[in-house]
């Protein structure tokens, strides 16, 4: 629960009880599952594996906003992904009850009533399964290519961060700041729940205001002494604003090995394990304050056969108590 559960007309929308349950951990898969620097994600496939994640109890789908095939990382690779509003929306076609969420809009680089208005769309052709997830951005050739200044992301973020929150509010008092960035006139209108909004990465914001103006804050993999620190910083900038019960999600790259009995080896940014030690390794987690687990699926195995293997495999244990 949130601090805004408490005020007139600030229900949220189905989204986030799928994802953001209490006293459960959840799971997501990050989609399209076998992206490829080389080629676009083949499309047939990527509904199909969303249905099956559907069937199979998953909590979200989730998608990334690349702007510009930069090259990046090590390896010097680009990534290759459609349009995250419009992949979210086929997304939402081919399902019924998971939810669908963007981690994350880079909102420097996107005007804020453009964003606003792509997420209500969403929100309301999905039937309320949409979660809004923003990031700062951090590619100096995108920022040049949008002509947005790099130095400036931080304010930028917080300036038009206030603006979609407005958009997104069912409150009517809490969208004057929607109306006024828009010369007086409202997007559409206005939704009739709370569309959840989450931090991805830090924003170059502190985590006192992440606690503040998010719904949720999302980071990525870490050993699990340093995560254990982060969740804590976490839990005290909630504390410390007067808002605890909003979720903390982690990213993990996962390798989900043949044999279920397979030893954990740890991976950049996740793990490569079989089953039991995953299950063991996120019962952990959540007993940390892990509330949804997002998977970046690896290359090796085929992404239906872990997808299979994850739900009925890992998903009933996390409802077990260990």
């Amino acid at each position: 629960m949130t601090a805004f559960d408490d005020a007139p007309g600030a229900r949220f929308n189905r989204a986030h009880g799928r994802v953001f349950v209490s006293g459960r951990l959840t799971l997501g898969l990050m989609t399209p599952v076998d992206a490829r620097p080389d080629r676009m994600a083949d499309v047939d496939e990527a509904l199909a594996l969303a249905a099956l994640a559907d069937r199979l109890g998953f909590a979200a789908l989730w998608t990334r906003d690349v702007p510009l095939m930069v090259p990046q990382g090590s390896d010097n690779t680009a990534s290759a992904l459609d349009d995250p509003f419009l992949w979210l929306s086929a997304m939402a076609a081919a399902t019924r009850d998971i939810a669908i969420g963007a981690a994350a809009i880079v909102l420097p680089l996107r005007h804020p009533l453009h964003v606003a208005k792509s997420a209500l769309s969403l929100d309301r052709l999905s039937a309320g399964r949409f979660v809004l997830g923003m990031g700062s951005g951090d590619r100096p050739a995108e920022f040049a290519a949008f002509g947005e200044d790099l130095d400036q992301r931080a304010e930028t973020f917080r300036e038009r961060w206030a603006t979609v929150r407005a958009a997104l509010s069912p409150v009517a008092s809490e969208r004057e700041a929607v109306v006024a960035a828009s010369g007086g006139y409202e997007l559409m209108h206005p939704p009739s729940s709370r569309i959840p909004m989450m931090v991805v990465g830090s924003a170059r914001q502190s985590l006192q205001w992440i606690a503040t103006h998010a719904d949720a804050w999302a980071t990525y993999h870490r050993e699990e002494a340093r995560q254990e620190g982060r969740i804590d910083l976490w839990q005290r900038a909630l504390a410390q604003k007067g808002v605890g019960g909003k979720p903390f999600v982690q990213s993990v790259q996962l390798e989900l090995l043949d044999d279920p009995h397979a030893a954990p080896e740890p991976l950049a940014l996740g793990l490569r394990t079989g089953r039991h030690a995953l299950i063991a390794y996120l019962r952990r987690m959540h007993a940390m304050g892990v509330g949804h687990v997002l998977f970046n699926l690896g290359r090796g195995r085929p992404a239906r056969d872990v997808i299979q293997e994850l739900g009925a495999e890992v998903l009933p244990r996390l409802a077990d108590r260990p």
